[in-house]
């Protein structure tokens, strides 16, 4: 016997679509994609002051739609305007940004009435849709009845605004300063495409940052303003959008550029990548190529131009850094110290004067990463003695001695590079171990294989420790025997090493979906993935 099966929409689909932005500014900024998607010019945001009734209102001047566009092409879920109209929008020939015909539902988010009101060819249509309704109905989504109003308006009027009342209490009211940055990442470079957030138009400081402004008059080229933000480091701007833009007469000429900034070492690609600005310039008119997307190569005006603004964003960057750096010192600075105190008093200035390359070098890590570089350094400084040569050689009063003694001097820092390089890719090789350990399909085999030759994971004093080779042939071969058939899975995984002292490490791994409990011995040191039972002189440690 058949039958037939059909789908059906729950109405909490809706409600669910809107709860899938992360915040309110995010949800608001999927409004304004519907009004990019329209060819809007201009799009205006008014949001209301806390503890006040007032609506949420997102208006565009954009090309609006029809009682039927509304009623077909909107109301349908999951229908996108990139799907039925194309790639790009009909008028601006912009990229369309609407992609899953789920953005309408967006207001849902932010308030409990979102009501739509569109204007086009002398017709206003309004609809409202009630999240209550849609949760409360007990059929079908597309059974719900949403009634549209239709009445008279200018032919010359054209657009649509949404009005989102009753807003959701359970959350804050949308962030002015918040929502600004949103949008001026997305936005603040579209040409013809102007959005206000309670009347004040977004623009590049509403980046959170250090903003930076410059005016300059260039013999043979004129006046012009150069204005970049270096974001703040948790603020996130696309890779692509990073850098400056040079306007002539408005027009952007090319992509965003650093003026060639990425070649200099001295300035941290993560802190260039954070750089986001304009050049204006309308001097250079006569220097565009015929297609406005370059500049003449062998341009002398905007080589001079472009020299300036180098300079310019070199010396923003350099504070920037120089101060971010100082901060990250201040956090460490206590630590540091108290590590530094604990070395010989001739061995501490070269280590602030390593301390202060890693510093620089890891320019943009989390503080935990530095940290164990920093840790790698003053061990390392507390462990190699060939640092006593150098004071030696440096209390030597002969002048030859005394260069090369500064030679030497040299020599420990570029060591200090090597380790700090070092370090950076034990960092790596962690990332990856925790990888590895996370795989519900490692084994013991595969961890033992990788920490065999890295036993350093367990402390300094574990780096000079090597694997017994006689005796990893005797339990291989005593093991191969004692533990075959369906005991062979009981079979356990061991490394035992030793130093030249005759002080020996016992590993027993443990797969990582094993749970350790007292069974698996006695004062384990435990990893994620193994157990270490540390015997030192034949006595057992954890």
């Amino acid at each position: 016997m058949e039958s037939k099966a059909f789908f059906k929409v729950d109405p909490r689909l809706a409600s669910l679509l809107g709860e899938n932005y992360r915040s309110s500014e995010a949800a608001l900024k999927e409004l304004v994609d519907n009004s990019w998607d329209a060819d809007a010019t201009c799009v205006q945001i008014t949001l209301p002051k806390p503890l006040t009734q007032d609506p949420i209102v997102i208006k565009d001047n954009g090309s609006g739609m029809t009682t039927k566009e509304l009623k077909v092409e909107y109301l349908t879920i999951a229908s996108s305007r990139l799907s039925r109209k194309g790639k790009y929008t009909n008028v601006s020939k912009r990229k369309v940004k609407g992609r899953k015909g789920i953005g309408k539902f967006a207001g849902l988010l932010a308030a409990n009435l979102m009501k739509i009101e569109t204007c086009v060819r002398g017709k206003k249509t309004v609809i409202s849709i009630p999240k209550k309704k849609l949760l409360e109905a007990n059929r079908d989504l597309e059974r719900v009845e949403l009634f549209c109003e239709i009445s008279d308006c200018s032919d010359s009027l054209h657009g649509t605004s949404i009005i989102l009342t009753d807003l959701n209490q359970n959350l804050s009211f949308p962030n002015p300063d918040k929502l600004r940055s949103l949008l001026v990442l997305e936005y603040g470079r579209s040409p013809e495409f102007d959005i206000y957030v309670n009347g004040e138009l977004i623009g590049i400081e509403d980046i959170p940052g250090k903003t930076f402004f410059h005016e300059f008059d260039i013999p043979d080229v004129g006046k012009g303003k150069l204005q970049y933000t270096i974001s703040d480091a948790d603020s996130t701007i696309r890779k692509s959008s990073s850098g400056i833009v040079v306007r002539v007469n408005g027009k952007a000429i090319g992509k965003p550029t650093h003026f060639n900034l990425e070649e200099d070492p001295e300035i941290p690609g993560k802190l260039l990548k954070r750089v986001y600005g304009e050049l204006e310039v309308d001097g250079l008119e006569d220097d565009v190529t015929a297609d406005w997307g370059a500049f003449i190569e062998n341009s002398l005006g905007y080589s001079s131009t472009q020299n300036f603004a180098s300079d310019n964003l070199r010396g923003g960057l350099t504070e920037v850094f120089q101060r971010e750096i100082n901060l990250a010192k201040g956090r460490l600075t206590q630590k540091i110290d108290r590590q530094l105190s604990q070395l010989p008093e001739y061995k501490q200035e070269y280590a602030r004067r390593a301390l202060e390359n890693v510093m620089k070098r890891f320019f943009g890590e989390s503080d935990e990463r530095v940290e164990a570089v920093i840790n790698v350094i003053l061990e390392t400084f507390q462990r190699y003695e060939y640092w006593s040569v150098i004071k030696e050689i440096s209390e030597a009063k002969h002048y030859d001695i005394e260069t090369f003694s500064n030679a030497l001097a040299e020599f420990g820092l570029v060591d200090m590079a090597m380790m700090a390089a070092q370090a950076q890719r034990r960092m790596k090789f962690l990332d990856e171990l925790d990888s590895l350990i996370g795989n519900e399909k490692t084994l013991e085999k595969d961890i033992h294989h990788a920490l065999e030759s890295n036993l350093w994971v367990f402390g300094v004093e574990y780096s000079v420790l090597s694997s017994n080779k006689t005796l990893k042939r005797f339990l291989e071969t005593y093991l191969g025997k004692k533990f075959i058939g369906k005991r062979s899975k009981k079979r356990p995984d061991l490394f035992l090493g030793c130093d030249l002292n005759e002080r020996h490490l016992l590993i027993e791994f443990k797969r990582p979906i094993h749970t350790i409990s007292r069974l698996d011995g006695k004062c384990p040191r435990v990893y994620p993935g193994l157990i270490a039972r540390i015997v030192v002189d034949g006595t057992s440690a954890s």
